[in-house]
């Protein structure tokens, strides 16, 4: 192919293209390009700049964490008595409300036992209605014989006193009749000197003879009166000693009978009391044959079967309370610096397209790594300080709509508030 040929579409590309402007020429369209692309990079620059500003401001009005989740109270409903499984009335994930029976027990040999407990009460009460009249009994048989006592006491002190005095009279009756008979000895022996001089008769004499031996025989009688009379004093001393010891007992035995006779009464008393206390005891564990929800809720897990043998305080089944949940969100320290009870906070439920709303209840009473079961020992030379976290529990607001899909152990994303 010619040269000449090969130049002319070179030459008239070159005709065709804009002449391009030399060094010493104005502003051009690449120097207006430049200012445009700097002018989009500065605005595109501020507006980063406004954004980041922004975004670190909101940052700084809330404190999140994803090291969160919903927590409940989970009922462990154990047996209260030892028993073998009648029927279980509940499955896994059954919904239940508070009162309904979730499993039974045989209930034959705690019936056998109330029978016991009833038989055992009416055999105390029987008892007991025995031994109430005894009291009553007790205490006017013990009236009765103080009183008699006192009264055989003042009739044997009248006996005594009266027996003195005929003592006392049979007394001056021997002396009296003692003086008699001196001077009819006397008149004797005086008469007998007169009839010796037969001054007097003879018959005068014997009279006053037989005057003086019948004073000297009532000197004998007056004695053995007297004698007698002392005897009665000594036998009512003695009586009346009797009758005060008997007194005296009487007025100690009385009130110790009462007592004994109260305290049998008592005794019966407290022996009925204590047999409907069995007979509670009895009736109670016959009511524990029926295990029954606390608390409405949701059965969470099942762990007895029809047939088994369980025992006292063994766990049967696991119950979720649905109607108290809160949020346990575990704040690393450095986030709790404006953070206390009453803030709002917004919770959202990774289970849910769902935020709900709720506020902060009890700040944290300690970390978490202290109150967990093997607790650091850092004074034993390897401590790394590590940033703790702290459970803080968050309320949800009660009346919002998707709160019964809430279950334990769910995980979420708090927002607390700051401001």
């Amino acid at each position: 192919m010619p040269v000449d040929e090969l130049r002319e579409p070179s030459a008239a590309r070159a005709a065709d293209s804009p002449a391009k402007p030399n060094d010493a020429g104005g502003a051009g369209p690449t120097e207006e390009g430049k200012r445009r692309t700097l002018l989009f990079a500065a605005i595109l620059g501020a507006i980063i700049l406004v954004a980041a500003v922004g975004f670190w401001i909101y940052s700084r009005t809330y404190e999140s964490t994803d090291d969160a989740q919903v927590d409940g109270h989970l009922n462990g409903i154990t047996a209260r008595i030892d028993g073998d499984v009648k029927a279980v009335r509940v499955e896994e994930n059954q919904s239940v409300q508070a009162g309904d029976v979730l499993v039974e027990l045989d209930p034959r040999d705690y019936e056998v036992a109330v029978e016991q407990a009833k038989a055992q009460l009416q055999k105390a009460q029987a008892g007991e209605r025995a031994e109430n009249p005894n009291l009553p009994i007790t205490q006017s048989t013990s009236e009765t014989s103080l009183s008699t006592s006192k009264s055989e006491v003042a009739n044997t002190e009248a006996a005594l006193a009266a027996a003195e005095r005929d003592q006392l009279a049979a007394q001056s009756r021997v002396l009296e009749v003692e003086a008699n008979n001196a001077k009819a000895q006397a008149d004797i022996a005086r008469y007998k000197a007169l009839v010796d001089k037969n001054e007097v008769s003879r018959v005068d004499y014997d009279q006053v003879v037989s005057t003086a031996k019948a004073f000297a025989a009532s000197v004998d009688s007056a004695r053995a009166s007297a004698e007698a009379a002392q005897k009665v004093v000594e036998q009512r001393r003695a009586q009346l000693d009797q009758a005060r010891s008997m007194m005296s007992q009487a007025q100690v035995s009385a009130p110790n009978q009462v007592a004994i006779s109260r305290a049998n009464l008592q005794s019966r008393q407290a022996e009925v009391q204590a047999m409907k206390a069995q007979l509670d005891r009895a009736e109670l564990d016959l009511s524990y044959c029926k295990i029954v929800a606390p608390v409405a809720g949701v059965i969470g897990k099942r762990t007895v079967e029809v047939g088994e043998h369980v025992s006292k305080g063994q766990r049967l089944v696991t119950l979720a309370d649905l109607g108290d949940l809160w949020v346990t969100a575990n704040f690393k320290e450095s986030q709790l610096r404006q953070m206390h009870a009453g803030q709002s906070v917004t919770i959202s439920v990774d289970a849910f397209d769902q935020n709900f709303d709720g506020t902060i209840e009890a700040m944290p009473g300690s970390t978490g790594s202290v109150i967990s079961l093997l607790p650091p020992e850092n004074a034993t030379g390897n401590y790394v300080k590590v940033v703790q976290r702290l459970p803080v529990r968050i309320r949800f607001k009660p009346g919002q709509q998707g709160l019964e899909r809430l279950r334990p152990g769910m995980s979420v994303v708090p927002k607390v508030w700051l401001k």
